[in-house]
C-alpha cells in the first residue's frame, strides 16, 4: 500500500507540475487588438475581417430568431401559451445576466480560447489546467451539439414545408430526417471553408435575412389569422396554463424555459471569433449584449403572435400536428397552403444560415483549442491553419465530422435523440459559462481580474456574476431531466449520458496522457523568424498569382 500510494503521489506531482506560466495580462495597457493578443500569448494568425455588426450578426445569426423558435415552440406550448410567452420573458432575464457575465470576461481578454483560458486564467494553481482541459472539451461539444441541433431544425422544417405542399401525401421519417440533416452539414463545412471574408459578409447577409423574415411573419400572420379565425384573447396568450407532460404543472412550467434557453444562446460565439474581430474589446460587449436584448424583446413579441394565432386556441391540436411542427401548422391555419409552404422555406433558409454561423464559431473554439495541444488525440493534425485563406480547415472538417456521427441519435431513437442534441448543447456551453464567472467570484480568480473596457464595478459585477453561477447550475441540471416521468427508450434524455461521459472521460485522459501534452494555453510567439518568414512569403507568391 506504501508502494501504491508513493507511486500515486508522485504521479499527482507530476501532473501538477506539467502547467504553463500565468501571462501578465492589462488590456488598458495595450495600442490595438495585435498588441493585447500578444499579451495573452498568440500572434495574429486569422485576419481581422469582421467589423462591430458583423460581431453582433455572428451571435444573432446563430440565434436566428424565428427559425429557432420554429424548431422548440412545441416545448413550451406543453405548458400551455401562458407557459411559453411568460417562460420565454423569464428566462431572458437571466439569460441577459449570463450575457453580461460573459462580456465583462471577454473584453477583459478577447482571445478564441475563450473560456477554458479563462478558466486556467482565473483557476487556482493546483486545479487550473485539468479544470481548462475539462472545459476546452465541454465547450467544443456544446458548440458541436449546436451544430446538431440548429441542423436538425433545419431538417424538420424542410420536412415540414415539403408535407404541407404534398397535402399530407408525405411520410416524414428517420432517415429522411438525417438525410437532410447530413446535407445540411457537410454544405455548412464547405460553405465555412472559404476565406474569412466570405464568412464574415455572410454574417451581415444573416442578418438582412433574418430581419426581413420576422417582419413578414408579423405582418402577414396576424392578418391572416384575422381573416380565418380571428385572435385568442388575452387572457388564453397570458393565462392559459395548461400541461401535456406527466411532471408537475409547476415544474412543467420550468421546462417550458427551453425554448429561450436555446434559442438566446451560443453568444459566447463572438468571444470565439474575436481574433478576427476589429476593435475586439468594443465589439464584443455590442456583439453578445446587443444580440440578446434584440432576441429577447423581439422573440418574447414572435411568442404573443403565436400564441394568438393558434386556431380556435386549440393547443393541443398545434402540439399534434402532422406536418411535425406547430410553427407550421399556425401559419398554415393563418395563411393557406401556399404561404406556409412559402413560409417554411424562408424559415429553412434562415436556419441554414444559423447553421453555417455556428460551425464558424465552433471550428475556431475547436482550432484553439488544438492550437494549444488540448483537443485529445488529434491536436496536432486540427490546429493547422491553411496559409492561403487564413482559415483553420481541419478544425471545421473535424467539426463537422463529430457532428455527423453525433446526429445518428436521431436514427437510433427520433424523438429522444433530438432532443438529446438540443439539450447537449444547452449543459456543456452552460458548464463551459458558468465555471470562469465562479471563478472569478473566489479570492485567486477576483485578484487577477483586470477589467477590459466593459466592467460594471465591483459591487454590481459581483451581483450579476452570482446571479450567473446559481442560474447556470439550475439549468444544468433541469436540461438533463426527461420530458417524462416515465423513462423508457423513447423518453430517455441521452444528455446526461452523452456530457456525463464527456466530462469523466475529459478528466480520466487528462490524468492518464493528457498532461504530458497539455500545460494550459501555451505562447505561440516564440516561433522562429524564418518560418514566420517562410509564410510571409508563401502569402506574398499566392497574392501576387491572384
Amino acid at each position: 500500500m506504501d508502494t501504491i500510494k508513493s507511486r500515486t503521489e508522485e504521479h499527482l506531482h507530476n501532473i501538477a507540475s506539467h502547467r504553463s506560466d500565468i501571462r501578465s495580462i492589462d488590456p488598458t495597457h495595450a495600442a490595438d487588438d495585435v498588441e493585447l493578443l500578444a499579451q495573452i500569448g498568440y500572434k495574429q494568425e486569422l485576419k481581422r475581417h469582421y467589423s462591430t455588426l458583423q460581431v453582433f450578426g455572428i451571435a444573432f445569426s446563430i440565434m436566428g430568431l424565428l427559425p429557432s423558435i420554429c424548431s422548440t415552440i412545441a416545448v413550451g406550448l406543453e405548458s400551455g401559451p401562458a407557459g411559453l410567452v411568460w417562460g420565454w420573458l423569464a428566462a431572458g432575464f437571466f439569460i441577459f445576466c449570463v450575457g453580461t457575465s460573459m462580456t465583462m470576461l471577454g473584453s477583459a481578454i478577447p482571445t478564441s480560447g475563450g473560456l477554458y483560458y479563462y478558466t486556467n486564467y482565473y483557476a487556482p494553481d493546483s486545479i487550473r489546467v485539468p479544470l481548462s482541459f475539462l472545459i476546452g472539451c465541454s465547450n467544443s461539444l456544446g458548440l458541436v451539439g449546436g451544430i446538431c441541433s440548429i441542423s436538425y431544425g433545419f431538417a424538420v422544417e424542410v420536412l415540414s414545408a415539403v408535407y404541407i405542399n404534398k397535402g399530407g401525401d408525405f411520410e416524414i421519417t428517420n432517415a429522411k430526417c438525417y438525410g437532410i440533416f447530413a446535407a445540411c452539414v457537410i454544405s455548412n463545412v464547405i460553405v465555412c471553408c472559404l476565406t474569412t471574408k466570405h464568412t464574415a459578409i455572410l454574417q451581415s447577409v444573416s442578418i438582412y435575412f433574418n430581419s426581413f423574415i420576422i417582419i413578414l411573419f408579423f405582418i402577414a400572420v396576424p392578418i391572416g389569422a384575422s381573416k380565418h379565425s380571428g385572435f385568442n384573447d388575452g387572457s388564453y396568450i397570458f393565462g392559459e396554463l395548461s400541461n401535456v407532460r406527466d411532471w408537475s404543472a409547476g415544474w412543467s412550467f420550468m421546462l417550458s424555459w427551453m425554448p429561450a434557453i436555446w434559442t438566446i444562446g451560443a453568444f459566447d460565439s463572438v468571444i470565439h471569433c474575436s481574433e478576427e474581430a476589429k476593435h475586439a474589446q468594443t465589439a464584443i460587449p455590442w456583439g453578445i449584449l446587443g444580440s440578446i436584448t434584440v432576441c429577447w424583446v423581439v422573440g418574447w413579441f414572435i411568442c404573443i403572435v403565436c400564441a394568438a394565432c393558434i386556431k380556435n386556441g386549440d393547443t393541443a391540436s398545434a402540439l399534434d400536428s402532422p406536418a411535425g411542427n406547430p410553427m407550421a401548422q399556425i401559419i398554415y391555419d393563418a395563411l393557406g397552403k401556399e404561404w406556409a409552404v412559402a413560409f417554411m422555406a424562408l424559415i429553412a433558409c434562415g436556419q441554414y444560415l444559423m447553421s453555417c454561423s455556428i460551425v464558424v464559431a465552433a471550428s475556431r473554439q475547436i482550432w484553439a483549442f488544438a492550437r494549444d495541444d488540448g483537443l485529445p488525440v488529434v491536436y496536432n493534425y486540427v490546429k493547422y491553419v491553411d496559409p492561403r485563406v487564413k482559415v483553420p480547415v481541419r478544425a471545421t472538417l473535424f467539426a463537422g465530422a463529430i457532428s455527423l456521427l453525433l446526429g445518428l441519435l436521431v436514427l437510433i431513437n427520433g424523438s429522444a435523440g433530438s432532443g438529446a442534441l438540443f439539450s447537449l448543447a444547452v449543459a456543456s456551453n452552460l458548464l463551459s459559462w458558468g465555471m470562469p464567472v465562479l471563478l472569478v467570484l473566489l479570492p485567486t480568480g477576483r485578484d487577477r481580474f483586470v477589467p477590459g473596457v466593459f466592467h460594471l464595478g465591483k459591487h454590481l459585477s459581483f451581483v450579476v456574476n452570482l446571479i450567473t453561477v446559481v442560474w447556470v447550475a439550475y439549468v444544468i441540471v433541469m436540461s438533463m431531466f426527461p420530458d417524462s416521468r416515465v423513462v423508457d427508450k423513447n423518453t430517455m434524455n441521452y444528455t446526461c449520458v452523452i456530457n456525463s461521459s464527456v466530462w469523466i472521460l475529459s478528466l480520466v485522459y487528462y490524468y492518464i496522457h493528457g498532461y504530458k501534452v497539455y500545460t494550459g494555453p501555451k505562447s505561440n510567439l516564440d516561433i522562429l523568424d524564418g518560418e514566420s518568414n517562410e509564410l510571409q512569403n508563401v502569402d506574398e507568391i499566392l497574392s501576387e498569382k491572384a
